[in-house]
């Protein structure tokens, strides 16, 4: 595992969790420690689901604390990725940010990290049928809503 791209991805993940950068910087950070503190007793298959679930607790807990929203530029160096273009698209962000929590997780899992199936299923807890046809169905929900806005297939 590449850990300089996954530090990256999951501060994406942070990020777009807390929607605030120092706050997503430090659970980042924090992510890490804790991951480096146990990554000698772990399986390399559970590596990565490790690493997520690490920082999705720690997203829980500072939103638990309440801290509150505020928007900051994200780093174009860490953000700067092919589907981060898509997903900076106001529309689709909008439309994103609309639906419940746990399919923007989803989402921002399966195509803005590339996290793999059998880690999404790890992380989220849901089988893979029911990852692809969760995924299937919110895709098509945005495309049917792209549309009414006047946006094209392509």
């Amino acid at each position: 595992m590449d850990l300089e791209e996954q530090y990256d991805k999951i501060y994406r993940y942070c990020y777009f969790k807390v929607r605030h950068c120092q706050t997503a910087e430090d659970i980042t950070q924090e992510t890490f420690l804790r991951f480096f503190n146990k990554q000698l007793s772990l399986n390399s298959d559970k590596e990565l689901p490790y690493l997520y679930t690490i920082a999705r607790n720690l997203c829980i807990e500072e939103y638990r604390k309440g801290s509150k929203e505020k928007s900051c530029e994200i780093n174009e160096e860490l953000s700067y990725d092919p589907t981060q273009e898509w997903i900076d698209s106001i529309a689709i962000k909008n439309l994103i940010y609309k639906l419940p929590q746990d399919e923007q997780e989803l989402l921002l899992l399966r195509y803005a990290n590339d996290v793999p199936i059998a880690s999404i299923c790890k992380i989220t807890g849901l089988s893979r049928f029911a990852i692809y046809r969760k995924t299937a169905r919110i895709l098509k929900y945005l495309k049917t809503e792209l549309q009414k806005g006047g946006f094209s297939d392509e």
